[in-house]
């Protein structure tokens, strides 16, 4: 039976060896094979094809911030005198200057942009801040920081990744059901039927 795909083009299978992979990009592929009932370069050929048309971008190791120092993570508001100045800020955003910014984020009513940064102490911070605060377009910031933090998932919802190859799954079942249900519809007799009764 050929796999139910998804809007994405994914099949259950796809999905979770993205699962598995984000948990552990480091699993061998005979371990996921033995998950998902494929052979080890059955679910290398899955990964290739995956990684050609970018559902994985990449491979990195998640890194402590605490112990590496990395003891203050804030959230910057950032407002700008028009939207034509966010490309060109986002590009300075490249720069060495502003390697503690791990997120930008073009967001819906006030403010203009969202960042979030993670650095060594109030003194960077304040020092990012300022620099912030001096390129052109912006108007003016204002920030949070964070006193802890309570949930942090490094990656993408578990079920937010299956649920689509799910609901097409019983939308495709459905689809049978009906299609079944109008089969045995058309087999019942009909009122024209003619019987001889004597």
């Amino acid at each position: 039976m050929r796999a139910k795909r998804d809007l994405q083009g994914l099949d259950e299978i796809d999905r979770r060896i993205l699962v598995m992979l984000q948990a552990d990009c480091k699993v061998s592929l005979a371990r996921v094979g033995e998950q998902v009932g494929l052979s080890a370069p059955s679910v290398q050929e899955r990964v290739r094809k995956l990684e050609h048309e970018g559902f994985i971008q990449g491979y990195h190791a998640r890194l402590n911030a605490a112990r590496l120092g990395l003891d203050v993570t804030a959230l910057i508001s950032v407002w700008t005198a028009h939207p034509r100045v966010i490309k060109a800020f986002v590009a300075r955003l490249e720069e060495p200057e502003f390697d503690d910014v791990l997120e930008c984020h073009h967001v819906t009513g006030d403010p203009t942009l969202l960042l979030k940064v993670k650095t060594r102490n109030t003194r960077s911070l304040e020092r990012l801040i300022s620099a912030l605060r001096s390129l052109a377009g912006v108007e003016r910031t204002e920030t949070n920081v964070v006193l802890s933090t309570l949930v942090e998932r490094p990656g993408l919802g578990n079920k937010s990744l299956r649920v689509e190859v799910l609901e097409a799954r019983e939308r495709s079942e459905r689809a049978e059901r009906n299609a079944a249900g109008k089969t045995v519809d058309s087999d019942e007799p009909g009122d024209d039927d003619t019987s001889a009764v004597s």
